[in-house]
This record gives C-alpha cells, sequence and structure tokens, in this order.
C-alpha cells in the first residue's frame, strides 16, 4: 500500500482524500497499488472538515512519519511550504503539489534538490488540465513556438460578463466575489499575477528558461471598460487575459496582460469561469487544452494523476522535462521594452481643432504609424473620447509616446492600452 499525507485540507485536499476513498478500487487498478491517504496537518483544529481520515496540527507527523512515502502539499503561499518541500524531499518523500507560487519562485532549485525523486505539479497550472503532462511528454518531439493561455478563471468569467452583458469592472467584480470566484482581496487574480505564475511554470517546460515573476510584463484587466469593448467589438475582437510565451530569434517572450484578439481565433472563443491553453508545436502545428481551472474535485483529479503516475513508475519524469541542458547556449528573456505588438489606445481629449493632429505627431515622431482612428462623444460635451490602433512597434516606443500624449495641454487624463494579438 502507498501512504499519503496531505498538507492543507482545505477545499482541494479534501476532495483529494474524499474521491481516493470513493475511487478507491478505480484507482489501485489504474496505479497498481492500494493508495491511502493516513492523515491529513492543518492550521486549525477547530475547522470543521468533510474527510474520514486523521488530522493533526503539526506538519513534522506526516514529514517525519517514515511510513508516509507522498507528501502532498496544498497550503498555499511560498516561504513556508518551501521549507516543508524540502524537508520531505530531505526523507526522500515524493511530493505534489498545486503551489504555483512555491513553483513561480522555486521550481528550479526544487529540481534540484530533489534529484531522482519525483515532484508532481499537475494541479499548479490550469486545475483539472493536463498541459504540464502535455508539455513535458506528449509534445516533447516538438519545439514550441508559442504558448496562449487564458489561465485565470475570475478574470475570464468577469471579461465574458462585461462584454456579453454590458455589466460594468465594479459591478461584475463584486458579483464575482459574491460567488466566490474572486477573493475579497482580488489583485492576485485580477492584476494578472496569477497567470503569470502559471506561465512561467509553462515556460520552464518549453523553453527551460528561469525567470521570475518580477522580469516579466504583467498586467492586469482592472482599466478595461465599455469604450474599450465597443472597439473591440466594432472591429472584430474580443477582450481576454492571456498569458503569451513566444521564441523568438533566440530569445523568449514572456507576458500577460488584457489583448484583443479576433473572435474567430478559438482561444478567444473561451468564456465564462473556463480556462483554455493553445501551444504550438513545429511538428504538430496548435493543439488547444480547455477545461475547468480551478475548483477542489478539478483540481484534485490532476492532484491524483500526480500520486498514480509516481505509483505505477516509482519515479516521474525531469520535473521541469528536461535530463540535460535544453541547448548549447540557454535561451534568455526578451526584455519588456522589446517586446513587439499592435497597440490599442483611449484617450479623453478636449474636443477642439488640431488635437487629433498633435496626437498624430506624437505617435509619428516615435515611429509608430496609425492604423484605425475612431471618435466617440463624451458625457462632458467640451470633451471626446478617441480610440486609435497602432501598427506593430516596440513597447519602449509606444510607452514614452503615451506620456508624451498625457502631457500635451488638450489631453485631461491616463491614456488607457491594450496591446492586440494577432
Amino acid at each position: 500500500m502507498i501512504r499519503v499525507g496531505i498538507i492543507g485540507v482545505g477545499t482541494v485536499g479534501q476532495s483529494v482524500a474524499n474521491i481516493l476513498q470513493k475511487n478507491k478500487a478505480l484507482i489501485s487498478a489504474r496505479a497498481g497499488k492500494e493508495i491511502s491517504v493516513v492523515k491529513g496537518a492543518v492550521r486549525d483544529l477547530r475547522m470543521e472538515r468533510k474527510v474520514d481520515i486523521p488530522l493533526t496540527d503539526n506538519v513534522d507527523e506526516i514529514l517525519d512519519d517514515e511510513s508516509i512515502d507522498i507528501v502532498v502539499e496544498l497550503m498555499g503561499g511560498i516561504d513556508r511550504p518551501y521549507e516543508i518541500f524540502k524537508k520531505a524531499l530531505s526523507r526522500g518523500k515524493a511530493v505534489v503539489t498545486a503551489n504555483k507560487a512555491l513553483l513561480a519562485y522555486h521550481r528550479f532549485d526544487l529540481q534540484q534538490i530533489a534529484g531522482d525523486i519525483p515532484i508532481g505539479y499537475e494541479a499548479s497550472v490550469a486545475g483539472g488540465i493536463p498541459i504540464i503532462n502535455a508539455l513535458k511528454v506528449g509534445l516533447s518531439a516538438n519545439e514550441i513556438t508559442a504558448i496562449k493561455g487564458i489561465m485565470n478563471g475570475t478574470c475570464n468569467y468577469m471579461l465574458t460578463r462585461m462584454i456579453d452583458e454590458g455589466v460594468g469592472y465594479d459591478e461584475v467584480l463584486a458579483e464575482a466575489q459574491k460567488l466566490g470566484y474572486a477573493e475579497a482581496d482580488p489583485t492576485f487574480d485580477v492584476g494578472g499575477f496569477d497567470a503569470a505564475h502559471k506561465l512561467l511554470i509553462l515556460a520552464s517546460i518549453a523553453y527551460g528558461i528561469d525567470a521570475k515573476p518580477e522580469d516579466i510584463l504583467i498586467e492586469g484587466i482592472e482599466n478595461v471598460n465599455q469604450d474599450d469593448i465597443d472597439f473591440a467589438r466594432e472591429f472584430g475582437y474580443s477582450i481576454k487575459l492571456l498569458a503569451i510565451a513566444k521564441k523568438i530569434d533566440g530569445k523568449i517572450e514572456l507576458r500577460v496582460h488584457p489583448v484583443l484578439i479576433r473572435k474567430e481565433q478559438m482561444i478567444a472563443k473561451i468564456d465564462g469561469v473556463m480556462n483554455g491553453i493553445s501551444v504550438i508545436g513545429d511538428c504538430v502545428g496548435e493543439t488547444l487544452y480547455y477545461g475547468p481551472g480551478a475548483g477542489g474535485d478539478a483540481t484534485a483529479s490532476a492532484v491524483i494523476a500526480d500520486i498514480v503516475e509516481i505509483v505505477r513508475a516509482g519515479q516521474s519524469s525531469p520535473m521541469l522535462g528536461f535530463k540535460k541542458p535544453f541547448q548549447s547556449e540557454s535561451l534568455t528573456l526578451l526584455p519588456k521594452e522589446e517586446i513587439q505588438s499592435e497597440y490599442f489606445l483611449r484617450m479623453l481629449v478636449k474636443d477642439a481643432p488640431g488635437v487629433l493632429a498633435s496626437i498624430a505627431q506624437v505617435l509619428g515622431e516615435n515611429g509608430i504609424s496609425i492604423e484605425t482612428f475612431l471618435q466617440r462623444p463624451s458625457e462632458n460635451v467640451t470633451k471626446a473620447t478617441l480610440l486609435c490602433a497602432t501598427h506593430r512597434c516596440r513597447e519602449k516606443d509606444i510607452v514614452k509616446a503615451i506620456a508624451e500624449i498625457e502631457n500635451l495641454p488638450d489631453t485631461g487624463a491616463k491614456v488607457a492600452m491594450i496591446r492586440i494579438e494577432e
């Protein structure tokens, strides 16, 4: 029998314990051995948990128990789980986790510490979607040229409601919080940080690159409004929060932000709380992975898949998918300011002759050409909203141009910008 200890018996931890019990015969047949959860560690023993396993508030009762083969870490956070991970590995225990924040910072450290001890983390990205295994195994023959993912169900739900039903940002955020999709402090989700952690994990498997959240471009959906949605609709776009990785001329581009994306693209059709990830390989072309990105049972499904794989093999494939360095020369991260895209700009300006010309002049002086210009009336009759789409240019050029536009005498508010992903 394989004995499992769970550290963090919350929503996902309870689902792991209960599914392993409910589907015990099926899972044991697939794994080749019986799998049993023998103990769970929690912060507060007074909280009711719907599990039929012994509970403790001392994690060392799991880590020091020589009979426990696999530790499942589901407590969240970074520093404390990192110490628990290292201690479990030092005792030769395999570890399975759903902790994306921990892996965003420490995945390469843990790979070195683990050596041949298995670490499973399928549940850390996109919940029940088996994207980790797809990249590590299913697409191992491919050079990955791009990954584009809707990896945060909260943002996708909010944007879907804003686009389909015209609901304002503040209203839909309150609704998402009431439904349990967003936390009381929603910054981690709506600010793009959750999706960024997941992107970094996938980029490690695809490209072997060790980047941290602070190294990449991260923006959230807080500034998206109905003017942006109207422009997108008029020109055949949808708006999504995308996590994007691309290999371009030996460098890796990593970024998370709202995008205008053509409605006919498959990933643009993924709505509500669902997740979807598009992966482009040089052999297979584009593959799309779709499913629930969160929730107790969906995430537990991925956790148990890792447990089964470890039990079957007695080991796992290399944590980040490489047995030796990816290339003779390591791939490097493209600096944020060198990213290239097309851009959508929204500007509140004085409704007067010459304003549009002065804005066009600033853009032209920064090497930015205009593809589309629209003017919308404002509630203030002396103001107008200008909507502009550019041709492809560098991030540092558009940032400089925006700063100059904001300093013009006839512009009265911060310029909003959304990148266009073709």
